[in-house]
């Protein structure tokens, strides 16, 4: 009873006010002191795991002492505190890691949810607002989840509108998000035009955006900084330790190779890891959805008309469709490539399978008869990740030529809507004339408008197919409007603004980032040049003096610690510039490759 009322007193004192906000803010569906009692079950078995290695270590009579100065069981001690001390920090710290990580991701979204408010408040209630921003979380984040709790708190627990609004700000994590609701709060009491005022919040919500990412810069330049200063300074300085113990006979700094190969990869993951959950991502990713509706919305279907359709048609029409199809993946191979990253994980996979073949006949090893296992692994990692990262890189400048071609689309339709057209001639009359990639599928959508499919129904196909949320988020407030009115000329210009505002914080992010790319670049370059210079001119220079230099094992342990190096570096580089390690396989083939040149043709 004492115990329980001791544990029960540290998990009250550990679950405070400010916990429990970061917690419900995290959306992790627990509760404080739920959360707190998993927290310490994880740290109490993290300690009996690092004790029962301990136990092992002793029985098997292993000698493992990563503080040589230090007695072994002092030693091991010091690192099951430490393991100890990380889990529960880690642990307890989470959910406000969480939390963080989606209040930039709501202030940046924030701008284009404002967009769709504003054009869709004129013809919409202010709950049906929220509940279709809800609907929409593939094209506004983190601010269609803040949506759905207002719309679960009015829908399964019968509260007013005013009340969920109330409840979402107090747990939201977003300051920004939070006051937006109690301004609209106090418009929607008083009865003011929610038009005129999302319309005024429009700009000022951009520059807390456009804050936000500054914001966002900042962390990544402190980041890169604690990379470069922990990953790469410190193998130099571990390289120069073994030159001169190498010099002097000595083996004192021996235990740090293995520190080495664990503690660097594990350091980095967690970094990447860290930078995945507090920064925005990158938005590559493709979204689809079935569209609902007859193909053909001007042909009227009963679903009685259906029961005497023959089953041996309906298999001959599928057959048909496969065919077409298989058709079209064969005329445009590359684009099918780049829509789905499977491919690029077969053809991955295939390239590995090969090294491994390859490596097994012995055909690397009379290639590389030194260092045979480190270059068959370093080939298997690149063979493995070109087709990947050829994927990815193709599937970006693609899709940035959609993007970037957009707002001219967009301007060309609100120029003949001046002049009196309707959305669907101006769709027909853009689908002849060369806007880069995007042509192609406007073309589309102009031949399913021929054939009978509404103009609404093409366009919402035209943007499934693409998939990008940001041209998503432009199509989709242009089929909104056109199903609601012909006059969708201020419609057109708030999508304009919204995909030029959205531009803009990709190139400012794209610049600012490139700069610390680069220096990865460098720092993994000094690394490579230190090695080159400790094992030529360094060691040469010795060589009057008589002294025994094991030159091989030196190369090997620098060449390991540079595969695993130049493989985090590229992960990391990726997770700088974009958020998303595949940005980072180019990287780290690149990284690998001249490692290996290095290492292997030049030392």
């Amino acid at each position: 009873m004492f115990t329980d009322s001791i544990i029960r007193s540290f998990i009250k004192s550990l679950d405070s006010v400010e916990f429990r906000k970061s917690l419900r803010g995290s959306h992790l569906p627990v509760t404080g002191s739920q959360y707190i009692a998993l927290t310490l079950m994880a740290t109490i078995i993290a300690f009996l795991s690092g004790l029962i290695s301990v136990i092992l270590l002793y029985i098997l009579e292993i000698e493992f002492n990563i503080f040589p100065f230090l007695s072994q069981e002092i030693s091991m001690a010091i690192v099951i505190i430490i393991i100890v001390c990380l889990v529960f920090s880690f642990a307890y710290y989470y959910p406000v890691l969480l939390a963080q990580g989606r209040k930039t991701r709501i202030n940046l979204e924030l701008p284009y949810a404002i967009t769709y408010m504003q054009a869709m408040s004129s013809t919409m209630t202010l709950y049906g607002i929220f509940k279709s921003i809800y609907q929409n979380e593939d094209l506004y984040g983190e601010v269609s989840h803040e949506c759905g709790m207002i719309v679960r708190d009015v829908d399964l627990f019968g509260e007013d509108l005013l009340t969920a609004m109330k409840n979402t700000q107090e747990i939201t994590p977003s300051k920004t998000f939070g006051d937006l609701l109690n301004d609209v709060a106090m418009v929607f009491r008083t009865g003011g035009s929610l038009t005129d005022f999302f319309a005024s919040k429009s700009s000022h919500y951009r520059q807390v955006a456009q804050q936000e990412m500054e914001n966002t810069l900042k962390t990544i330049e402190i980041m890169a900084e604690i990379y470069v200063t922990a990953f790469v300074a410190g193998p130099i300085a571990i390289m120069i330790m073994l030159v001169a113990q190498n010099l002097s006979g000595s083996q004192s700094v021996e235990y740090l190779m293995p520190l080495m190969y664990f503690g660097l990869p594990v350091g980095a993951a967690g970094m990447v890891f860290l930078l995945y959950i507090i920064m925005p991502p990158d938005t590559l990713k493709i979204t689809k959805k079935e569209v609902v509706g007859s193909e053909y919305d001007g042909i009227p279907c009963e679903p009685g008309d259906l029961k005497d359709i023959d089953d041996a048609f309906i298999k001959k029409v599928e057959s048909s469709r496969q065919f077409l199809k298989m058709k079209d993946i064969l005329k445009n191979p590359l684009r099918y490539y780049i829509s789905d990253y499977q491919f690029g994980l077969v053809f991955g996979m295939a390239g590995l399978c090969i090294v491994s073949i390859l490596y097994m006949n012995g055909t690397i090893a009379g290639y590389f008869p030194k260092y045979t296992f480190e270059v068959f692994i370093s080939v298997g990692i690149i063979a493995y990740l070109i087709p990947i990262a050829f994927a990815y890189e193709a599937r970006k400048w693609y899709l940035n030529q959609f993007e970037a071609q957009l707002p001219e689309f967009l301007r060309e339709i609100s120029d003949m809507k001046d002049m009196g057209m309707t959305l669907q001639s101006a769709i027909h009359i853009i689908a002849n004339s060369k806007i880069g990639v995007l042509s192609s599928e406007i073309r589309v959508a102009s031949e399913e408008i021929k054939m009978g499919t509404s103009v609404s129904g093409a366009l919402s196909k035209m943007e499934e197919r693409i998939g990008l949320v940001s041209v998503k988020r432009a199509i989709s407030l242009i089929i909104k409007a056109s199903e609601i009115t012909d006059y969708i000329r201020e419609i057109l210009a708030i999508a304009i603004g919204d995909i030029e505002h959205y531009l803009k914080m990709k190139n400012e992010r794209f610049g600012v980032s490139f700069i610390y790319v680069a220096i990865i670049y460098l720092s993994f370059g000094i690394f490579l040049y230190s090695a080159y210079e400790l094992n030529i001119s360094f060691i040469t220079s010795f060589q009057d003096f008589d002294v025994q230099f094991d030159t091989a094992s030196n190369i090997q342990d620098m060449f390991r610690i540079s595969l695993i190096l130049g493989f985090f570096s590229g992960i990391m580089a990726g997770q700088l510039s974009a958020n998303t390690i595949l940005a980072g396989l180019k990287h780290t083939v690149i990284f690998l490759a001249v490692s290996i040149v290095l290492f292997v043709y030049i030392l």
